[in-house]
């Protein structure tokens, strides 16, 4: 029986140790607060810094093509914003837009 303790509680930290590996967004989180600290940011800069930060693509992403129905959705994004549609006639002309192309 002591000779069973040892290995179940090697599996047991094995299987744990998996919970407490830090996310993608929990990395960038930390990256984006260094960030923040390095250029000493405080209140509101330092909101809208961390703001801007987590909500930017990360760099692995950055460089994946983008596949069609993404392409098609950012086309039609940018031309309803430079006709400054809003609400049901930005949806109208999405909607339009992307069964068009």
């Amino acid at each position: 029986m002591k000779m069973l303790r040892a290995p179940l509680l090697m599996v047991g930290l094995l299987l744990c140790s998996q919970g407490f590996a830090a996310t993608a967004q929990q990395n960038k989180m930390t990256t984006c607060n260094a960030d923040a600290t390095a250029k000493s940011l405080k209140g509101d800069e330092r909101k809208a810094f961390m703001s801007t930060c987590l909500k930017a693509a990360p760099v692995a992403d950055a460089a994946k093509p983008m596949t069609p129905q993404q392409e098609k959705m950012k086309t039609c994004n940018a031309t309803a914003a430079t006709q400054a549609l809003t609400g049901d006639a930005r949806k109208i002309f999405m909607s339009d837009c992307l069964k068009n192309k």
